[in-house]
């Protein structure tokens, strides 16, 4: 969730710093904060001045709460003079947002800083035994409390590694964190579990660190990836890695792709909108080198060393949290009506926690649009443990659940900084309908039928420009209509429910407005009774097996004065005698409609916001990935 940042080098830290902060505000934060270990014989010789020194560093700590920009303007208050320091963005957990609350935290002497994402759940007992060996705590947070453990052992050692290390063995919980000390002036110490980290290798004897590479890809594409129990000491001469139980390891630089341009928001209002535009191409991504149309197949590389398995396969299993599960749902009926396996699908976050059901046959598909996702990287590791083959659905490469997964599939959307979700969830179902036609011709599907699938899958980068072009203005217009209303429902069947889902979420989640999805038959068994003339209803409703139904679902509506909004099939005259509004998308195959509905569905939500005067890219307690649970 939250945001880190290091640097060593020979350049001055704080701009580096400052900007990575930046380029990490879309992951969600409330307060920030800097620790900078100052050259203070560089300040007093820039000064013209000259002293008797007892130490050539001193640990400066600037932080707020509030956005990177109030920090910008503290640090630019109080100028100083480093080249290494470590950055934050703090998304509250133990402490409520505020000034003390905030990263980075100090140990007892207040020569060590440290910076922490994650969880200390072992931190109250901790607490105890510091307090009874006279420690004094300034702050509400675990972080704190780790750092003066960190601090204890470093009196014991005066080696910031080990001292790091051993309070790591003590620790129950995720981390990634990073430390300094004005007594090591010379290091950073790193370390990760169940939070990223990747360490970014310059030019002249230049290290960056952060959680997440868009933070340094102005500064290098050269990284390494931490795994769990593992930590690095990074010097201006190299980095050295082992894990916590100090055993030595060699990492292996890799190269990232990623490109500055796709984390800008390129004339874009906000990051939001940039991603809903960007889906045509993001499809179509998702789908290149894939498709053998003359066979009526798929040929995905990162499943073919388990193809045996998925031929002979009798369930599969589908884990993932929010958006990523409402594609994961849209798989499974995919799956079981092409290529006629059962699928069960479950929230990773309760998946381990009830002893699943989970057999040596049985195929996991883990979802996760960041990879990193606490809750479903837990599910992974507990379905392999079970048995399963465990198979990822992610975006970020060198992801942890990239790299943990047997075997899997990129989804190739490239960066998303919207915390709301768009052009994954479009990319996800992409990715599930390759997987889909290949599963299915392993079995019953006919070449014919595969080459109609395929036929639909390459239309439909086309079939989603024309449908943000078509509609984005009338969408505006109904935006402008219902932004003060309270509630909303969404209902769809079949493909649609969980269509109807997503576009509930991303209401909720950037407009604050109240949102449920549900399927349109159950709206009889309970969500009736909040029907009346205040409430709208968004239905969508292609023109598809169950067509007939729906209507008469919207005509239960109607009948209690609810305001209908129809997402519709292009030519469907019928609909617009009975909603309000109707949004008419391109016709393709049901398996494929929920690409195409959800697009009004995403430019709604985002009208909404933005009619209301919300924070789009950065919506109020929530962060773009959940590395905690």
């Amino acid at each position: 969730m939250c945001g880190i940042v290091g640097y060593i080098g020979n350049r001055e830290a704080t701009p580096i710093l400052l900007s990575g902060l930046k380029r990490l505000e879309y992951r969600g934060y409330d307060s920030a904060g800097l620790a900078l270990l100052e050259d203070l014989q560089a300040a007093i010789s820039s000064n013209g001045h000259s002293t008797q020194l007892l130490s050539a560093h001193q640990l400066v700590i600037e932080k707020c709460k509030g956005k990177v920009t109030d920090l910008e303007e503290l640090s630019a208050r109080n100028p100083h003079l480093s080249t290494i320091g470590i950055g934050h963005t703090r998304w509250a957990t133990h402490g409520a947002p505020s000034d003390v609350n905030a990263h980075p935290h100090t140990d007892q002497s207040g020569k060590i800083a440290i910076i922490h994402n994650g969880i200390i759940e072992n931190y109250s007992q901790i607490k105890k035994h510091l307090i009874s060996r006279g420690h004094i705590f300034q702050t509400e947070t675990d972080t704190e409390v780790l750092a003066h453990l960190i601090g204890e052992f470093f009196e014991q050692s005066h080696n910031l590694t080990e001292a790091v290390r051993l309070s790591l063995n003590e620790v129950v919980g995720a981390y990634g964190i990073a430390v300094i000390s004005s007594e090591n002036p010379d290091e950073i110490v790193v370390a990760r579990k169940g939070s990223p980290l990747v360490i970014g290798v310059g030019n002249d004897n230049d290290y960056f660190v952060a959680s997440d590479a868009a933070a340094i890809i102005a500064h290098t594409r050269q990284v390494i990836y931490l795994s769990d129990n593992e930590m690095a000491t990074i010097t201006r001469s190299g980095i050295k890695t082992r894990t916590i139980s100090n055993v030595e390891i060699t990492k292996t630089i890799e190269h990232i792709e990623m490109e500055l341009e796709a984390i800008e928001k390129g004339g874009f209002d906000h990051f939001m909108l940039k991603e809903i535009y960007e889906q045509p191409r993001t499809i179509t991504d998702a789908m290149r080198g894939r498709v053998v149309e003359e066979e009526g197949n798929v040929v995905l590389g990162g499943l073919e060393n388990h193809l045996r398995e998925l031929r002979r396969v009798n369930r599969i299993l589908i884990t993932a949290c929010g958006t990523s599960f409402h594609a994961g749902l849209i798989g499974k009926y995919m799956i079981e009506q092409y290529a006629r396996i059962p699928v069960d699908i479950e929230y990773a976050s309760e998946f381990r926690y009830r002893n699943p059901i989970v057999g040596d046959d049985d195929v996991m598909f883990a979802i996760s649009q960041s990879g990193e996702t606490a809750d479903t990287l837990a599910a992974l590791r507990e379905g392999k443990r079970k048995g399963a083959l465990g198979l990822g659905i992610v975006n970020v490469v060198g992801s942890t659940i990239a790299r943990e997964s047997d075997g899997g599939v990129y989804i190739h959307a490239g960066p998303e900084i919207g915390v709301a979700s768009t052009k994954a969830f479009t990319s996800q179902l992409t990715v599930f309908a390759l997987i889909t036609i290949m599963l299915g011709r392993m079995r019953h599907l006919s070449v014919v039928d595969g080459r109609a699938m395929i036929r639909e899958l390459l239309a439909l980068p086309d079939k989603v420009q024309q449908t943000i072009e078509n509609t984005e203005q009338q969408v505006k217009q109904i935006a402008e209509i219902f932004k003060d209303a309270t509630n909303f429902l969404y209902l769809g069947r079949g493909y649609n429910y969980p269509a109807a889902l997503e576009g509930a979420l991303k209401l909720k989640e950037i407009s604050y407005i109240h949102a449920e999805g549900y399927p349109a038959a159950e709206m009889k068994h309970g969500p009736i009774a909040l029907i009346d003339e205040n409430m709208p209803v968004v239905f969508v409703a292609p023109h598809d097996d169950v067509y007939e139904k729906i209507l008469s679902n919207i005509q239960e509506v109607r009948a209690r004065k609810g305001h209908v909004i129809a997402i519709a099939t292009e030519g469907d005259e019928q609909i617009t005698e009975l909603a309000e509004q109707v949004i008419f998308i391109p016709e393709t195959i049901p398996m494929l409609t929920p690409i195409l509905s959800v697009v009004p569905l995403q430019l709604l939500a985002y009208y909404m916001a933005t009619a209301r005067g919300c924070n789009v890219d950065q919506p109020r307690n929530l962060a773009k990935s959940v590395t905690v649970e």
